[in-house]
């Protein structure tokens, strides 16, 4: 593991500082690391969340955001007769009509010599004969004509899947290459558009009735794309009080979706397109607050919002709640640390009964030493005692409980309660000799047991893993290898709540942390005391950066010093900040206090396995490549 302070990760434009503002002293550090621009401050307030003062600035939205306005869309309305409908049949005709924003910019219609006679009902029913196709083009010399017409253009048929299965087929069959454009099926748009107590069916014939087309129907293709062009143009009138502006959206509407679900998607339309956090809520009788529903998370907070109401919502659980709920709401954030800040704080506030996540933050417990003559190992939810340094977290009471039974085994603290006259004659885990029984040997050194014992919690676990790897290896040795993988997990479990332990008390120790990380052409800024993020910004490059800095500052959020090795806030929020700062490409500003991780706080897996090898053979170097090698010859040892 690493251990460094904040002069080590700032090089030599690192400073710290004991003053409680340190506002003032960092100008040339600074502008040595980067330049960034000026935003306005605001302050952000919502219900049940701690003011976060962000510093605003406007986003621009890419391309793919913004989707492609349907005006701007060239359609290719196409319609295909055929022999029939199985795998031998052929194409008889093509139609097809280009039209962009309403207007109509072409038409196609050839018929096409098949190889073969037309059936008979399908001359009936089409009115093409033998005699019409004779004189016609075969499909070879008609493809690259219909290849130039229809290139660049999103198609569109009726029943798409089977005018697009013939197209296919004749491209792969001629070596022309299918360039996969976009189609839209006014069949299955119809379905998703029009309620059955409106319409008796869905046929090209019933919808062109409905509609009001100027061309009737008459199974020639010609006729019928431009009747399918009537029906499109009808359909998409009714779609556009649903927010549908683009043909993302149009594409979307063509799949299956709950109607009550769908018709909620405008909820979306007035949401920010930056990042931010948005929840879904309940209405109540007054005078009762809604209930929050659910709470979540995006990059672009109304591009995610529409996605519930559309067919790649596939969650049993989001489709009740898009159904119980009657609103949204949005905080639009300036970064996406911020935006995640928040969700957890609203998920903790209100509790929301669709989040399965962090839910329970405050759901965590630890490991403390007793304040008594002889301590012992303490499993608490509330870690408030600045004498004795709270290792964890954990996630589980039981895991807590057996970490505290492997520190106790692995140094000898007593494990017993009470006073020590309770013993006189001792406990069976002296006579198994895992606890150094000081009520029957009151001259041992108790306190430096204690002692060793306080320095793996907090710093150094070398002394712990040597412990735990010869206990490993005994077990081993004596081929009881269920418990020697048990105890190997638990050995684990243990190194890495020291280590988890040491990144947030380094956190949490440093009054104030002001760091930075470039995004596109925006720095990210964002200031943290005592693990908890107080104020978020974001400032373009190339003006000068110490006002919005400065701004930031001023108005974050005052904290309170938390007790020893504690953060400032919930443990899954100062591990999310903790994830940032350790993210490539974050720069810190300003610090104040020293941040930093004692070096031997943690001890890899593979250390581990080197030290039970060494443990098998004490003669050898621990250090040494023969150990290595026997460590990873032996299939005990895999699971380390």
């Amino acid at each position: 593991m690493w251990s460094s302070g904040a002069g080590q990760l700032l090089g030599e434009n690192a400073h710290t500082s004991a003053r409680p503002s340190p506002i003032s002293g960092r100008a040339t550090a600074l502008t040595r690391l980067f330049s960034i621009g000026l935003a306005h401050v605001q302050h952000i307030l919502s219900q049940g969340v701690s003011t976060v003062p962000i510093m605003t600035a406007p986003l621009q939205p890419s391309f793919d955001d913004l989707g492609t306005p349907l005006p701007d869309v060239t359609f290719c309305v196409v319609d295909l007769e055929t022999t029939g409908t199985g795998d031998n049949a052929q194409i008889t005709e093509i139609g097809a009509i280009k039209v962009c924003g309403g207007h109509v910019e072409g038409e196609f219609q050839t018929l096409v010599r098949p190889s073969g006679p037309i059936p008979a009902s399908v001359q009936v029913l089409t009115g093409i004969t033998d005699a019409m196709v004779r004189p016609a083009p075969p499909l070879d010399a008609v493809l690259p004509s219909w290849s130039e017409f229809s290139r660049g253009t999103v198609l569109v048929a009726h029943n798409a899947r089977f005018d697009v299965s013939f197209l296919k087929r004749a491209y792969a069959e001629h070596d022309y290459s299918w360039e996969n454009p976009a189609v839209v099926d006014t069949l299955a748009l119809a379905r998703s558009v029009l309620p059955r107590d409106e319409i008796r069916n869905y046929k090209l014939g019933t919808l062109s009735q409905l509609f009001r087309t100027t061309t009737t129907p008459s199974h020639r293709a010609l006729a019928d794309a431009r009747a399918t062009v009537d029906v499109l143009h009808g359909l998409i009138e009714r779609v556009g009080n649903l927010g549908v502006t683009t043909l993302e959206d149009l594409l979307e509407m063509t799949h299956r979706v709950p109607r009550v679900r769908r018709r909620r998607r405008v909820w979306a339309k007035g949401l920010p397109e930056g990042p931010g956090v948005y929840w879904f809520c309940l209405d109540k009788p007054a005078p009762s607050p809604p209930e929050v529903l659910y709470v979540g998370t995006s990059v672009n907070i109304r591009r995610r919002v529409s996605q519930y109401f559309t067919a790649s919502e596939t969650r049993r659980r989001m489709d009740e709640m898009v159904r119980v709920a009657t609103g949204v709401q949005a905080r639009e954030c300036s970064t996406r640390l911020e935006a995640g800040v928040r969700e957890l704080r609203l998920i903790d506030a209100h509790q929301p009964r669709y989040n399965r996540r962090s839910r329970r933050q405050g759901s965590v417990w630890w490991v403390t030493l007793t304040d008594e003559a002889h301590p012992r190992p303490s499993v608490v939810q509330q870690a408030h005692r600045d004498s004795q340094p709270p290792w964890g977290p954990f996630t589980s009471r039981r895991a807590a409980t057996r970490a505290a039974i492997v520190l106790a085994e692995a140094f000898g603290l007593r494990q017993c309660s009470g006073s020590l006259s309770r013993h006189p004659d001792g406990c069976p885990l002296a006579e198994m000799g895992r606890c150094s029984a000081p009520c029957l040997n009151p001259a041992t050194d108790y306190s430096a047991i204690v002692d060793r014992t306080r320095t793996a919690m907090t710093s150094d676990v070398r002394d712990l893993t040597d412990r735990l790897a010869e206990r490993i290896a005994h077990l081993s040795d004596a081929e009881r290898f269920e418990e020697a993988a048990e105890y190997t997990e638990d050995a684990r479990e243990v190194l890495r709540a020291t280590r988890r332990r040491a990144r947030l008390a380094s956190l949490a120790s440093c009054p104030q942390i002001v760091a930075a990380r470039r995004e596109a052409a925006f720095w990210e800024i964002h200031v943290v005391r005592h693990g908890r993020l107080v104020g978020a910004g974001r400032c373009r490059t190339g003006a000068d950066p110490m006002p919005t800095i400065d701004a930031i500052c001023a108005t974050a959020e005052s904290v309170a010093p938390p007790p020893a090795g504690l953060p400032a806030c919930t443990v899954e929020e100062a591990e999310l900040v903790a994830s940032w700062f350790e993210e490539p490409g974050v720069r810190l500003v300003d610090i104040t206090g020293e941040w930093s991780w004692p070096a031997h706080c943690w001890m890899a897996t593979e250390e581990l396995a080197v030290r039970v090898a060494a443990s098998h053979h004490p003669g050898d170097d621990e250090g040494g490549e023969t150990d290595r090698e026997d460590c990873q010859s032996r299939p005990e040892l895999a699971t380390v």
